[in-house]
């Protein structure tokens, strides 16, 4: 029951995440100068919200706003601490293809009679094993989870992204497979 309603709960994220924020903008630009502006009628918030994402679509397919866009995402990932934590961010959303990854690749470990997902984060070799360290998360919060050392032989690859075995985790509550 529980994890059923965590689940839906994680589902059900997104939609009302953006239902609050538009609400938000709404209330906050209805709140301000702007109101009292004699042009002011009410959604004028939401309309000015989408103006700006449109704005700031279009400048980003641009030849300049592709140079600048690379720039200041450069400058974000060199921030202390904020730097690695929107790193991981654009890798769990699928974002980052530019450069090695936080995890290299999706495979399965056999567990209590079944397989578990889990995600590849390196390689080492224990007693002359060579073993593949292994995140297995947690559902439906994959932020929590156990790290494994699985001799690479048991390991089973699937061809899937990490950041699409990380989305199915969170929305299903249990592996896509």
């Amino acid at each position: 029951m529980a994890r059923c309603m965590a689940a839906g709960a994680v589902a059900l994220l997104p939609i009302v995440g953006s239902v609050a924020l538009v609400v938000w903008t709404e209330g906050s630009l209805a709140g301000s100068w702007l109101a009292q502006q004699p042009f002011y009628f009410p959604g004028l918030g939401i309309l000015v919200a989408a103006a700006v994402v449109y704005g700031i679509g279009l400048f980003v397919t641009t030849f300049l706003g592709r140079w600048l866009w690379r720039t200041v995402d450069r400058l974000a990932e060199r921030l202390p601490l904020v730097g690695t934590m929107y790193q991981s961010i654009k890798e769990v959303l699928g974002y980052d293809t530019s450069r090695e990854r936080f995890f290299q690749g999706v495979a399965l470990v056999e567990s209590g009679g079944g397989d578990q997902l889990g995600l590849i984060t390196g390689a080492t070799v224990i007693d002359g094993v060579e073993r593949t360290i292994l995140f297995v998360p947690g559902t439906p919060n994959p932020a929590t989870g156990r790290l494994l050392l699985v001799p690479t032989a048991e390991l089973r690859r699937v061809d899937i992204r990490v950041a699409n075995s990380l989305r199915a985790l969170v929305a299903m509550g249990k592996s896509p497979l």
